[in-house]
């Protein structure tokens, strides 16, 4: 039987593995198309979707508003959406994808979590069934349904700012080699 204590290095150094290859595919991302992964998540939901106000956009990608607003800002800046008012609520923000936004997404590579579902689909469902109790036993332990945007802000001295895409990712713990995230990975 396995030591305790080596039981939960086994499982955090899973964790950190988990944590790296998402940085990393989120990495050959941004060098392959200039995009991260929540930007290109983004992008490909409104290429399905066509023009859909931004607070319909962020619950269909599980972003918050704020963070899709950002993601939506940048990828405005670079020409692959572009933003309207609602002609019938002017309060209203309407988005949709470019010609550019639209070649951008159907040529990008495919996300980490395209294949990860392709894998997925492969168990049987009481293996589906097994990881789904296992991820949200996790999840409630790290407590990652109380992390608070406004918390993380603050902690990064940018208490006003949405957080940065890469924050919606799973936040790494205790990575070997810390993760060097600079202004390239963020926007």
């Amino acid at each position: 039987m396995t030591a305790p204590l080596e039981m939960t290095e086994r499982i955090l150094w899973s964790l950190r593995k988990i944590s790296r290859a998402i940085h990393l595919h989120s990495r050959a991302l941004m060098l392959q198309c200039g995009l991260t992964g929540p930007q290109l998540i983004v992008l490909r939901q409104l290429n399905r979707d066509g023009q859909v106000p931004i607070g319909c956009l962020a619950r269909s990608v599980s972003l918050s508003q704020a963070t899709v607003t950002g993601i939506v800002e940048r990828l405005a800046n670079r020409g692959y959406v572009e933003r309207t008012r609602d002609p019938i609520d002017r309060r209203r923000m309407l988005v949709r994808c470019t010609a550019a936004g639209r070649n951008t997404a159907e040529v990008a590579p495919p996300l980490l979590q395209e294949r990860f579902t392709e894998q997925l689909g492969k168990l049987e469902d009481w293996e589906q069934h097994m990881l789904l109790s296992t991820l949200l036993r996790v999840g409630s332990m790290m407590q990652a349904d109380r992390v608070d945007e406004q918390v993380i802000a603050a902690a990064l001295g940018t208490p006003d700012d949405p957080l940065p895409d890469v924050l919606e990712a799973p936040l790494a713990v205790g990575l070997e080699e810390p993760l060097e995230i600079d202004a390239a990975d963020t926007t």
